[in-house]
């Protein structure tokens, strides 16, 4: 890829400050880092060239929203080369942990390594706009390896695969976390089908988690993200020790709707309403899952 294509800038320039100032410890819980790629070439088989979004715009944006750790998720974008990630994870000063993307064939050494440099979870992405190719088999080889680290595995699917997917979840010997809950359309509500099929796959064992993140990508509606925060509120209050909460910057292909962070953490109290919920949601959790030791 040349320096010279057409990049991709999908987040906002000058994001606002929150009015909802989040408690002491809080993590963004998922957020990425794009590059720079000068230093960190994005992958040949990437599906969209950003523009850089490096460490230190990440942590400037952390203190910016009061925040005080990141959880850096691989980006599709880099493929199976963490090298961008772990870059971000050492210059954090222990502040952020990471979230990989694997080879299935990759070596223990490699998995030690990773382990060193701060990643808590490997993350499998059947998003076909994303990904060519999600091999069941090979996911679940990978998931039993990582049982001896301590690690979890994220998954990243939409709403209308669930049911195909459950013998696939309901193999995963791990703790398993679900990527933007699902991508459910939130429009009918926390009764609807979808954030229904979320609680029944919830329902099914206590080690599943989820992200209650990216109003921006699930109500079409915009802000102030109305429907996202009715349908919500109910699973933050019913599973207040199984959720986690991000920023998704710099929001892989929102291009056209670039949402502005600072609006993203006003919604926290919304969908967390009370002082304990938002301690849970924005402190307990992600530190039991990320920072154990």
């Amino acid at each position: 890829m040349s320096d010279t294509q057409d990049r991709i800038i999908s987040w906002h320039p000058s994001p606002s400050r929150p009015a909802y100032t989040p408690p002491p410890g809080a993590v963004d819980a998922h957020c990425h880092v794009f590059g720079p790629m000068a230093d960190f070439p994005f992958s040949a088989k990437a599906k969209y060239l950003p523009g850089d979004a490096g460490p230190d715009m990440l942590f400037a944006l952390r203190d910016r929203l009061g925040f005080s750790r990141n959880v850096i998720v691989q980006a599709s974008c880099h493929g199976t080369d963490n090298s961008a990630t772990l870059n971000a994870i050492a210059r954090s000063e222990g502040k952020a942990r990471g979230v990989a993307v694997v080879d299935p064939a990759i070596s223990d050494a490699e998995l030690e390594r990773l382990h060193e440099g701060g990643i808590r979870g490997v993350r499998f992405n059947f998003l076909k706009r994303l990904v060519d190719d999600a091999p069941k088999d090979r996911f679940l080889e990978v998931a039993q390896r990582i049982k001896g680290l301590g690690w979890h595995v994220v998954i990243y699917f939409e709403a209308d695969i669930l049911e195909e997917l459950r013998p696939f979840l309901d193999a995963i010997p791990t703790l398993i976390v679900v990527d933007h809950m699902g991508r459910p359309n939130v429009a009918p509500g926390p009764e609807g089908p979808d954030m229904l099929a979320l609680r029944g796959l919830l329902d099914s064992r206590e080690d599943i988690w989820t992200k209650v993140t990216c109003p921006d990508r699930l109500d079409p509606n915009g802000p102030p993200w109305n429907d996202f925060a009715r349908a919500v509120r109910p699973l933050v209050e019913d599973y207040p020790d199984r959720v986690l909460w991000g920023t998704d910057w710099p929001h892989p292909n929102m291009q056209d709707a670039i949402p502005d962070d600072g609006a993203l953490v006003d919604i926290i109290p919304r969908i967390a309403p009370t002082v304990d919920l938002q301690r849970r949601l924005l402190v307990d959790n992600p530190m039991r899952l990320y920072w154990p030791d």
